[in-house]
């Protein structure tokens, strides 16, 4: 039975063509089902496709990779089985290259950084911890950041993820002092009104799975002061 989409126009497409369709999450949409038996994002999407296109029965929507709940920005999506084959392994084989826009109240301890680190997931908690020795029950981490900036009570920070971990971003800037705005999970003061954390998926960057040409796919945050004011100073950086 196909889902009936109550606000559709909510849905933004940042990209799509035969083979791939790229949308800006909200915070509120869900990737994968869980316990609160919404809709998922990847639903949505297969609807909007279905209607667009006047397709008889159920569109064809692969999901290649997630964002957490909480979380806004870009994500891809493959409307066909062979660009969802090519795009989960160039994911596997990190040929992907991911930008994340964060705030966090306490500033990092270094203006850039390359942190590899070892994480554990604690099932019970959804919730991962960062150590930064390797062992049987950790996974390998690697990211970088940098620091676009620094407002009155908050501080802007890009980060490159390399590896796809549980919670690896929230959980890094965690771990050296840094969490992320409204994450009370990973050591912030309060959450967000909206249950929202400062934590957007900006940019995608990848060749196409079936064009080979080179894509970058940009979300714009969600409107917010303090995004608004990370868009200014990075605005800023480029001009």
């Amino acid at each position: 039975m196909p889902i009936v989409m109550s606000n559709p126009e909510n849905l933004q497409v940042l990209y799509e063509d035969n083979h791939i369709i790229a949308v800006n999450k909200r915070s509120s949409d869900i990737v994968q089902s869980d316990s609160s038996g919404d809709i998922t994002l990847c639903d949505v999407v297969k609807e909007y496709v279905r209607v667009k296109y006047n397709k008889p029965g159920a569109a064809f929507i692969g999901t290649i990779h997630r964002l957490d709940r909480p979380v806004s920005g870009v994500i891809l999506y493959a409307r066909t089985t062979k660009a969802l084959n090519r795009l989960g392994n160039m994911f596997k084989y990190r040929e992907i290259q991911k930008t994340y826009w964060a705030c966090v109240k306490t500033p990092p301890p270094q203006m850039e950084d390359h942190i590899i680190n070892y994480l554990k997931k604690n099932e019970k908690q959804n919730k991962s911890y960062a150590f930064d020795k390797p062992a049987q029950d950790r996974k390998e981490s690697e990211l970088r950041y940098k620091m676009v900036g620094k407002g009155d009570h908050y501080s802007f920070v890009e980060v490159y993820p390399k590896s796809g971990r549980h919670h690896q971003i929230r959980a890094t800037l965690s771990s050296i002092g840094s969490p992320i705005k409204g994450d009370i999970k990973y050591g912030a003061k309060r959450t967000n009104e909206n249950a929202s954390i400062h934590l957007h998926a900006r940019q995608i960057e990848f060749v196409h799975p079936v064009q080979k040409v080179p894509l970058c796919i940009v979300a714009p945050p969600p409107e917010d002061p303090l995004w608004d004011e990370f868009l200014r100073l990075d605005s800023g950086l480029k001009s």
